[in-house]
């Protein structure tokens, strides 16, 4: 091997793709719920969004403020193709990443003249372009309706109409994998050989004979392809493309799933994409604080570990495979005490602010929280959102129930988990401490 380095071993390869199959898999067979396949199907869409857009961000380095563009357009395509019959369900993606790679030849070729911030603005420009459009032309876009489809009016495939939400995620868990296939083939490809020589130092590129601004505009191509198929997979799923789906949150939203993943392993942003729909979706439905948590979140991966998930995960498996479980054991270990309480105090902080703030408006989360901590009336009071029990006597919101034991635990928890911050860096130090020694002695051998 080149340099040195170590064979990679088949299993560590496949690994990941092993477990994104039964992350789409085995959860329906075992937990058949509704909430379940909207949960993962909105993942899949996510993955193969986060992946789309890190073909700019990690193997191009081409920050882009306006990829949802390619997904609403690609999926609004696919929607009038799908209504006028020309295309069955089945096939509706492959329409709709043409037509998102129609918007990519489009938007690429004016956004790929420059690099840089430069080509950031454009994009967002252009991004604002089409959400203009999107409410002065009603009669394509929809207006506030959007166009909607339905699925179960195509051929059927064999037995299956599609109708049913099983049938449909099926179907969107496929392509999921497919689009996943392509991309990963696609990073293993001379052209994107060049993409990254064009990231890394464009003059050498241009000096060999390449031209960054036609692989530039080749990769926006590219992207907005996977950007139509996964907006496509969000329209089978919900059955509807609306202006909101080229809006600026959800290019900000990609962007942030690719950053909290990491660009630099083709897996991370797909473990990017799962956690924030975990957020927009779990977190989102027991507190309307979960956008709180989601910037939070997002701050602690940016300024902990820049290279996000993924990374943080490589160079811990490095590390374990280094110096051996029982040498970190005690790092880990207060680093999981100091994460779970610091997690602890931030939830019960964050969810007696909002309850002050909003009552109990705020749902099952402030009710869960608190009745665990006061006992079980209080929690079903307020997680009914009316401030009262079953029986209709009236609860004492939580934070007027106990103030001061709130208080208390917030102290305590803040304390406990500073204590084991403490002991969890110094234990830290103890395997760095151990890990120079030993590189000093090896180089005095």
């Amino acid at each position: 091997m080149p340099g040195g380095a170590p064979p990679r071993r088949p299993g560590r390869a496949l690994a990941p793709w092993l477990g994104l199959v039964v992350f789409l898999a085995v959860p329906p067979f075992v937990w058949p719920h509704s909430w379940l396949l909207a949960y993962l199907a909105q993942s899949a869409t996510m993955i193969v969004f986060a992946l789309s857009y890190n073909l700019l961000l990690g193997e191009t380095g081409l920050l882009s403020f306006g990829h949802a563009a390619y997904a609403g357009l690609g999926a609004l395509i696919a929607a009038r193709v799908f209504n006028a019959g020309g295309v069955p369900l089945v096939l509706l993606p492959l329409a709709g990443g043409i037509g998102g790679a129609l918007c990519g030849v489009l938007f690429g070729f004016i956004a790929t003249r420059r690099a840089g911030t430069a080509f950031a603005m454009i994009t967002l420009g252009l991004g604002e372009l089409v959400v203009a459009a999107a409410w002065t032309l009603p009669g394509w876009f929809g207006g506030e309706a959007g166009v909607a489809i339905d699925r179960a009016n195509g051929p059927p495939l064999g037995t299956w109409h599609f109708g049913s939400a099983r049938e449909a995620y099926a179907l969107i868990a496929l392509w999921c994998v497919t689009a996943c296939v392509a991309m990963f083939a696609l990073s293993r490809t001379p052209f994107m050989r060049l993409a990254n020589a064009v990231r890394d130092n464009p003059a050498r590129a241009a000096a060999i004979g390449c031209y960054p601004r036609r692989i530039r505009y080749g990769v926006v191509v590219l992207s907005a392809f996977f950007a139509g198929i996964a907006g496509t997979l969000g329209l089978i799923n919900i059955e509807l493309v609306s202006t909101e789906s080229v809006g600026m949150m959800r290019s900000g939203a990609v962007l942030i799933a690719t950053v909290i993943g990491g660009t630099g392993a083709f897996f991370g942003p797909v473990a990017g994409a799962i956690v924030l729909t975990f957020f927009s979706v779990v977190v989102a439905s027991v507190t309307r604080a979960w956008l709180f948590y989601l910037g939070l979140f997002f701050v602690v991966v940016v300024m902990l570990a820049p290279d996000g998930l993924a990374g943080f995960g490589a160079r811990q498996t490095t590390r374990l495979a280094t110096y051996g479980w029982r040498r970190c054991r005690a790092a880990y270990l207060w680093s999981a005490a100091a994460g779970l309480l610091w997690l602890a105090a931030t939830v019960l902080a964050v969810q007696w602010a909002y309850a002050a703030q909003f009552g109990a408006d705020e749902g099952a989360a402030s009710g869960a929280w608190f009745g665990a901590l006061f006992g079980s009336s209080a929690g079903a009071g307020a997680g009914a959102g009316a401030g009262t029990a079953v029986t209709g006597v009236p609860l004492p919101s939580p934070p007027a129930a106990a103030p001061l034991y709130l208080a208390l635990a917030l102290i305590v928890l803040a304390a406990l988990a500073a204590l084991s911050t403490r002991y969890a860096l110094r234990a830290h130090a103890r395997v760095a401490a151990h890990a120079r020694a030993a590189r000093s002695s090896g180089a005095a051998r």
